[in-house]
């Protein structure tokens, strides 16, 4: 495991940092970067896709985010010239997604969920981001331990979407003490998030 110390580091410095690790990598590791923005996190992520490197990215705390990556060492310094770090724009727009169900469509719930898996996951390679995402009713259940979307979810939180769940849902379906992403709201402030989206997306 290799770690790079970004905190405190604005755009580019983050990916800078990753890229002379990844350049001097002599076979693979993991690399484990902390940084403080969601910004630069959303910046990680691309570069992880740009080189196909698995990832995930989490937040764990207020202006505390990890993105680990499995990297291979760059192929040669052509390679090295080739990788030009960019700063990108805020990748978040104003649009909301409302879950209602942990499935996703009528008529089979097990093909519902596979659906809603592999929907989030899709969500997360989008690149305009939500701003928000609320879950309500059966959606509830998407957000607790044990959800086959977890790490989707908190790699979306770590690039700053904000994820709401109802806390009414949460105490019906005896899950209140098992939420593992993003925080509980109430009906008055998901109202509020509905009323001030320019598109609602609800799968």
């Amino acid at each position: 495991m290799i770690t790079v110390e970004a905190r405190g580091e604005q755009c580019p410095i983050p990916v800078v940092k990753t890229l002379k690790v990844i350049n001097e990598m002599k076979a693979a590791d993991t690399i484990e970067i902390h940084v403080d923005n969601e910004t630069a996190v959303q910046n990680l992520t691309k570069l992880a896709e740009s080189k196909n490197f698995k990832m995930k990215a989490e937040k764990i705390e207020e202006k505390h985010f990890v993105v680990t990556m499995e990297a291979a060492p760059a192929e040669g310094a052509a390679a090295a010239e080739d990788a030009v770090p960019v700063c990108l724009p805020d990748r978040r727009g104003n649009t909301v997604y409302a879950f209602a169900s942990n499935c996703m469509g009528t008529g089979n719930d097990e093909l519902g969920a596979t659906l809603m898996k592999g929907f989030i996951y899709a969500v997360s390679q989008l690149d305009e981001l939500p701003k928000t995402m609320l879950f309500y009713n059966g959606g509830a259940k998407l957000t607790v331990e044990g959800s086959a979307s977890l790490e989707d979810l908190k790699s979306l939180q770590a690039q700053g979407v904000e994820i709401l769940t109802c806390g009414t849902c949460l105490n019906f379906y005896g899950l209140s003490e098992k939420l593992a992403v993003g925080e509980v709201t109430n009906m008055y402030a998901i109202v509020e998030k509905l009323n001030g989206a320019s598109h609602i997306v609800k799968p």
